[in-house]
């Protein structure tokens, strides 16, 4: 029980995270559709780990996204950017991490993902003839 509380903990604080900054972005419908998803964690449903594995990487790309932008505003206007890097960055690893731990053991017993998250095995000639 533990275990799988923390590994769906850090999705959680990722999803609200990304709902945060889409509400400071002043697009509501966005950050009220992170906040839904929030209840996919309670879907024990192959489709609903895919889904929120989907949203979070695509939630990294929005943390890279906004780096780049402020980063590019500031440095146009002549500002230091360098910390503004370090925390954006900082919260791309950690929901790169909350995607990662959507592969893990636990998080895969509880959507029913098995094999989704590691490469197929590639059959060897001759395997499995008798």
């Amino acid at each position: 029980m533990l275990r799988r509380l923390g590994a769906l903990l850090l999705p959680a604080l990722a999803l609200l995270l990304l709902g945060a900054h889409f509400f400071r972005a002043g697009l509501v419908p966005v950050a009220a559709a992170c906040v839904a998803l929030l209840a996919l964690l309670f879907v024990r449903a192959r489709w609903a780990g895919g889904v929120l594995q989907v949203t979070i990487a695509l939630g990294v790309l929005e943390w890279l996204r906004t780096a780049w932008v402020f980063a590019a505003a500031r440095a146009a206007a002549g500002q230091p950017y360098t910390r503004l890097l370090v925390i954006i960055g900082g919260v791309a690893l950690v929901t790169a991490l909350a995607a990662l731990l959507l592969c893990s053991k636990t998080a895969r017993a509880h959507f029913g993902l098995v094999d989704r998250c590691r490469r197929p095995a590639v059959d060897r000639p001759g395997a499995g003839q008798a």
